[in-house]
C-alpha cells in the first residue's frame, strides 16, 4: 500500500508547476508563439511591398505568398484574405500615426496645441508617403472589396483617434460639438489636399511650400476663433 501511495505522489510531483517538464512545455509554447509572430511579420513585409508595387487590385494572395516564401495555403493560416492583410498593415500604420500625434508637444494655449497636434498628423504622412498610400483607403481614395464592416469601423476609429487631440484643442474655444466637427472636417480636408499635392508632385505647379500653407491655415483658423470670442 505504501509503495502505491509513493508512486502516486511521484506522479503528482512531476506535473507540479515549476517542474522541468512544465518549464519545457512553456519554453516550447513560447518558441512556437515567437515563430508564428515572425512568420506573420514576414507575410506583412511581403504584402507591403506587393501592395506598393502592384496596388491593392493587382496584389493577390498567390503573389504575396511567393514573395514571403510560402504557399498560398500557408498564408490562410494567418489571414483570411488580402483585404485582411491590408487591414493589418493599415492598422499598424495608424498605431504609429497615433503615437506621433500623442508625442507632439501638448503645452501652451489652445492655439499652440491645435498647431502642434495637427502638424504632427500632417508630418507623419508627409514624411511617410507609403503610409499615405495605405491611408488613401480611409481618405476614400480606394475602397477594397471584402473588408468587413467591423474592420472598416475599427480603422476609421483609429484615424479619428489621431484627429481627436486637435479636436480637443479646438474645443477649448468653447465650440459646440457641431461647430467643432465642422472645423475638424475642414482642417482634415485641407491637410489631405496638401498631402495629395505633395504626393503627386503637383505642389510644384503652384510654386508653394505645403507645410507653410498648413501653418498659415492653422494661424488663420485659431485667429478667427479667437476674434469670434470663443
Amino acid at each position: 500500500m505504501r509503495k502505491s501511495i509513493k508512486r502516486s505522489a511521484d506522479t503528482t510531483a512531476t506535473a507540479a508547476p515549476g517542474a522541468p517538464e512544465a518549464r519545457s512545455d512553456d519554453a516550447r509554447s513560447q518558441r512556437t508563439d515567437t515563430m508564428a509572430q515572425l512568420r506573420r511579420e514576414l507575410i506583412l513585409d511581403a504584402a507591403r511591398a506587393t501592395f506598393f508595387e502592384l496596388g491593392l487590385q493587382g496584389a493577390s494572395m498567390r503573389e504575396i505568398a511567393k514573395r514571403a516564401g510560402y504557399t498560398p495555403g500557408a498564408l490562410y493560416s494567418y489571414f483570411a484574405s488580402r483585404e485582411e492583410i491590408y487591414a493589418a498593415l493599415l492598422g499598424e500604420s495608424l498605431l504609429r500615426l497615433n503615437a506621433q500625434v500623442a508625442g507632439a508637444p501638448g503645452g501652451g494655449n489652445a492655439a499652440d496645441r491645435v498647431r502642434s497636434k495637427a502638424s504632427a498628423f500632417f508630418d507623419f504622412y508627409r514624411d511617410n508617403p507609403r503610409d499615405l498610400d495605405l491611408g488613401f483607403y480611409l481618405f476614400q481614395g480606394v475602397r477594397p472589396s471584402g473588408l468587413s464592416r467591423e474592420l472598416d469601423a475599427q480603422l476609421n476609429a483609429q484615424l479619428r483617434s489621431a484627429l481627436q487631440p486637435t479636436a480637443d484643442a479646438l474645443g477649448e474655444y468653447d465650440l459646440n460639438a457641431s461647430a467643432c466637427e465642422t472645423e475638424v472636417t475642414a482642417l482634415f480636408a485641407h491637410m489631405v489636399g496638401l498631402l495629395v499635392l505633395i504626393h503627386t508632385g503637383r505642389i510644384r505647379m503652384f510654386r508653394q511650400h505645403a507645410p507653410q500653407l498648413l501653418a498659415q491655415y492653422l494661424d488663420q483658423l485659431t485667429e478667427r476663433l479667437q476674434r469670434a470670442g470663443h
